[in-house]
């Protein structure tokens, strides 16, 4: 069926052309006084944007506390002998990294190329092979732990490379301490959407419940060691911040004297 505002708009249009009336559409403008973006490289498959803040790039671990643990190998880094921990902290962030199961399967369930990606410390996208690997649903590759699953299952098999790709939200908080804002997350594994603007619930606790508990608007990215060596590499993150723009106060009409 035809659009009647459609047909409205073209008959007052051929009705105008006819009588030799001309009529114009004054374009909107918002008044707002925007500042130019910044000009970046935006990099490639292999390199990371030009604003990026590489946190690994296959030669050392010296953006982490911890890093001395891990054995560097090839340009990826395997995770053993404990977690690591960002030195610098974050707040909105963009976080690229790749990671990859071992390639020979031991284990089932959480015990199977398990690990972690940590928001500020506390929140929790999980790592895991889950590559015809059962287990709880909030609790595979691409859950935010124990409270929801992954749209889908974008897992690659054992020892293949899989990429995240994150966009946090930090939480915000009153004075008093209650909670102002959600924290909340998109993810993409492997270029596609497995999280889409999911608010958090609170922190990522296998024990018990989530909430939530005032802390800085910053925090550090943790990656976890549950005991697998799961291997890292190409690791970047960049700091999220809005335009701002000014919209000048509007001034009264001067008089002309007259």
């Amino acid at each position: 069926m035809k659009n009647p505002k459609l047909i409205f708009l073209a008959l007052m249009t051929f009705a105008c052309s006819a009588l030799g009336m001309t009529y114009a559409v004054q374009e909107w403008k918002s008044g707002i006084i925007w500042p130019e973006p910044e000009v970046i490289d935006p990099g490639d498959a292999t390199t990371p944007p030009s604003d990026a803040i590489v946190l690994f790039d296959g030669t050392n671990l010296d953006a982490w506390q911890g890093g001395e643990r891990w054995e560097i190998k090839d340009g990826y880094a395997i995770a053993q002998g404990g977690g690591i921990v960002t030195k610098d902290s974050f707040g909105d962030i963009q976080l690229h990294l790749e990671w990859a199961s071992p390639e020979k399967v031991t284990g089932e369930g959480q015990g199977r190329g398990n690990s972690g990606v940590y928001l500020m410390g506390q929140y929790e996208l999980q790592i895991l092979d889950s590559y015809e690997n059962e287990t709880y649903f909030d609790g595979q590759a691409g859950a935010i732990y124990k409270q929801t699953p992954p749209m889908v299952n974008a897992c690659r098999p054992p020892g293949e490379w899989q990429t995240y790709d994150i966009l946090w939200t930090a939480p915000r908080f009153n004075e008093d301490g209650s909670l102002k804002s959600p924290a909340a997350i998109t993810v993409l594994q492997n270029g596609v959407v497995i999280q889409n603007n999911f608010e958090l619930q609170g922190g990522t606790f296998w024990h018990r419940p989530p909430t939530y508990t005032k802390h800085a608007e910053t925090g550090p990215i943790s990656l976890q060691f549950h005991g697998n060596p799961v291997r890292f590499r190409n690791i970047w993150v960049r700091d999220m911040k809005p335009i701002v723009g000014e919209k000048p106060d509007e001034k009264p009409e001067q008089s002309t004297g007259e």
